[in-house]
Formats: C-alpha cells, structure tokens, sequence
C-alpha cells in the first residue's frame, strides 16, 4: 500500500514538473551594452545562455536582442566581451530597463611572462603552437550549426540590396578538407530586396568577359540596352564568384577551419605573408588571453579570386588566443592593397586602400570551439564608368554621382545560435537537398521567424532598410 502511495506521489511530481516545463513560455531579452569608463558602447559582445550554444552578439550600437528557449528560461545570462570583466545575473532577475557597463579586465604582461616559462613568448610562437592546437581544439566530429545572415550592399550614398536568411552550416571535422566536408543551406528567407540591377554595368561587363567568352568594351555597354533578366543572370553570378556562402565557408577566408589547406592564408607559409607580435594579455569571462599583432611579411597576400585581381595585399589586424588550451577566440583580419599594381587598382576603382575586412570568433562549448560569429566586407565593382577625355566635358556634379555609383560596399554577417550534433538527426538533414542559393523564391514563413534569433539591427541600418524596402515597391510599381 506505501509502494503504490510512493509511486502516485512519484507521477504526480513528475507531470507537475513536466506541466510546469510546458507551461514555461520563451522569453525576449533586449539591452544595451556600455564600456563603463567611456560609455561608449560595446560592439560585438557575446550574449549567451551559460553552458549552451544560444547567444548572439551586439550591434554597432552596443544593443542586442536574444530569444531564450523556454527550457532555458530558469538558465543563466552571461555577456562578456575581450578586455572587460562578464556580467552575469538569473534571466529571471535580467532587467532590460537598466545599460549594461562592463569594466576593463586586463592581466599584467610582465607577470604573465615571468611564469611563463617554457610557454611561448613571442608571437609568432603563440601563433604556431595554436595552429598545432587546431586538431584538438576545433570539433573532431561531425555537426550542424544553425544560424542567421545579413548580406547587405550599398554605394556610397544608398542600400542597393539587403537579404536575411536562416542557414545551415555542416561540417564534417577538421581532420576533412573544408572545400570537400563543408555544406551550406539556406532555410528560409525573409527580407529581401534588390535593386542593384539599376546600375551593376560593369558586373554585367564581367559577366560577358569571364561566363561567356564574349569581348565588350565596358564604355560601350548602356543600361537601356540590356534585358533586366540577362543583368539580373550576371549579377547571380558574380555574388557566387565574390560573395558566395561556399566560398565564405570552403576558401581562404575560413582562415582557421581551413588552415590546414594547400595555400591558406594561415598555412605552411604563413610567416613569410605574416609576422606576429605579443602585445598584451586581456581577459575573457576571468580566463587569459593573449593579445597578438598581425603584421606584414616579406611577401604579399592573395586570395587567387577567379577573374579578379585579388592580389598583392599585406595583412593588418589582431589574433586572440586563449591562455589555456591555445585556442583561436577572435580573428580581426584586414588585406591592404600594398604591390604597386594592387594599389594603383584600389585607388582608382574603390578610393581606398583597404580590399577586405574579416572578423571571425569561437566560442567553447563542451570543451570544443565552434564558430561563433562572422563579419566580411569588401568593396565590389560595379560600374566602371567613362574614363575616356570626354570626362572633362562633364559637370562636376556628373562626375560625383558617377563616383558614387562606381562600387558597392558589400558585407556579410552570420551569428550561429544552436549545434547540432546527434547522428540521426544530422543522417536525415544531410539526406534533403541542400542548396546555398540565396535567391531561391521562398515564401516569409512568419511562425518561424517570431522564435528564431537574428542579429539586432543598428539604428542606421534601421532607416536605410525603410528607405530601401519604399524604393524598392516604387521600383517594382
């Protein structure tokens, strides 16, 4: 009778529990993050859930805003950012009424260095010996990542194209080849607008030069000349060629899953492109990490981009590095156009030196480091415009509006906010069709999107997207 009585106890607990987990609702969190010496605000902080993958990163503007899983909800909220000391309360307790200020965190290089011994001391040491970490510290078995792009492009006045997806990321491992074990697709899409068919000449010029064969000279093509659908076919084709998903995850630019590649960027040669320089030892969520100068080498740098002249570049930037395992946590990488050809190019096309801007971050979960978040910009080529003597004969208002609408700067950003790693699951997803085609016409599934995290946008990118989304229903009417 005690037995039966213990077991009808037992239950009723257990669907009490399982009562209150169902009943338990996702919750929105909204902030602002501050430096509390300056007051400036803190761009790209981590915001996570404590022991899991879910998080997201600040905008420009220090804010953020993250779902929390209703199993999560009774979880921890930790925001931490390299250099400054975490801030960490009960998502219960988090009031979004309140800046969040993280203070300055750094350790003493001098001391860090005395017990150093026989740890590296150099950069270019640090460096190498988290290279050889990379088989232990990336994932060393297969998993899907879920996450969110923003793909953005403008002139130099105004958006031309905005796009923001929900995507898929598979990897096999480190120990496979990423051009060979990686997989990318997009799973649903919902704001998209596109109006770079306005004025993308020199893209369509490209296009005719490079798929087709055909010789063109690019001052002789005119926008009223050429069918909508054919322009619309070349500019497909050039996001592949220069701003493709595949080539974001499977080429140089995954400089550290891939940089065990023939050529990489961080490969066997790499000290002859790059030098590296210890600058400081910070602090990250009360762990060290070394701080490390990137610096050019003897050689330039190359991305061998087919049919573009993306060569000649010397590397500016930081590398952080966790004290502990020699894990890479930050990478804020720059090529700037440095051979006398490159620099002439880059001057002339873009007004600027710097070709290609990268930032990627790690972050640990269950003592594996996963990608965390990618930023990459570089200036594209868009109209080449008239160059010929009759330049003169123009307005300087003329030549302005055509400088404007020479290039775009294009960026890509991705925040990965779940992992996946049970087989069966991963078996089946891989068993669908995979596409990383961004264009493909997909209906806005609103169900989806009111649970799934994105990057906050920042209070600018807020008034030009208003701006872009009434241009484009003109445009379109």
């Amino acid at each position: 009778m005690q037995l039966n009585l213990f077991k009808k106890l037992l239950f009723a607990g257990v669907f009490l529990a399982c009562g209150f987990t169902y009943g338990q609702q996702e919750k929105v969190l909204n902030g602002k993050i501050v430096d509390f010496a300056t007051f400036m605000p803190i761009e790209s902080a981590s915001v996570y859930v404590k022991d899991s993958y879910i998080g997201t990163v600040s905008n420009i503007d220090g804010k953020f805003s993250l779902v929390v899983p209703p199993k999560h909800v009774n979880d921890t909220l930790v925001i931490s950012s390299i250099g400054f000391k975490s801030f960490k309360t009960a998502i219960a307790d988090y009031d979004p009424t309140e800046d969040i200020f993280l203070e300055e965190d750094i350790a003493s290089l001098d001391e860090v260095l005395v017990v150093a011994d026989p740890r590296p001391t150099t950069g270019n040491d640090i460096v190498i010996r988290a290279l050889e970490r990379l088989p232990r510290n990336l994932p060393d078995s297969s998993y899907i990542q879920k996450g969110f792009l923003r793909h953005k492009e403008r002139n130099q006045i105004e958006y031309k194209w905005l796009i923001e997806s929900a995507i898929s990321l598979y990897d096999s491992s480190y120990a496979k080849g990423g051009s060979d074990y990686l997989k990318v697709n997009v799973d649903e899409n919902r704001k998209s607008y596109d109006l770079r068919d306005v004025d993308s000449l020199f893209t369509y010029y490209s296009y005719l030069r490079d798929a087709k064969g055909m010789r063109i000279k690019a001052d002789n093509l005119r926008r009223d000349t050429i069918a909508t659908a054919s322009l619309v076919e070349a500019i497909k084709w050039n996001d592949n060629r220069v701003n493709g998903l595949g080539n974001l995850f499977k080429g140089k630019l995954n400089m550290v899953r891939n940089a065990g590649d023939r050529f990489a960027i961080l490969g066997d040669k790499m000290l002859g492109r790059h030098q590296f320089s210890l600058d400081t030892v910070l602090v990250d969520d009360g762990r060290k990490v070394y701080k490390i100068r990137i610096e050019k080498g003897s050689d330039y740098v190359g991305l061998n981009t087919p049919g573009i002249y993306n060569e000649g570049f010397e590397p500016k930037g930081w590398i952080y590095i966790d004290w502990k395992t020699y894990a890479i946590k930050r990478i804020e990488y720059e090529l700037i156009a440095a051979s006398d050809a490159q620099r002439r190019r880059s001057k002339s096309l873009f007004g600027t030196t710097l070709n290609h801007k990268l930032v990627i971050t790690y972050k640990e979960f269950e003592d594996k480091w996963y990608p965390n978040y990618i930023y990459y910009e570089t200036p594209k080529l868009v109209n080449i415009g008239n160059r010929s003597s009759d330049q003169q004969e123009k307005t300087a208002e003329q030549i302005k509006r055509e400088r404007e609408e020479q290039f775009y700067y294009t960026v890509q950003e991705i925040v990965f906010t779940e992992i996946i790693r049970d087989n069966e699951v991963i078996t089946d997803a891989l068993s669908q069709d995979w596409t990383d085609d961004i264009f493909i016409p997909r209906p806005y599934n609103k169900e989806f999107w009111k649970s799934y995290n994105v990057l906050l946008e920042s209070e600018e990118e807020e008034k030009l997207i208003r701006d872009l989304s009434t241009r484009a229903s003109l445009f379109k009417e």
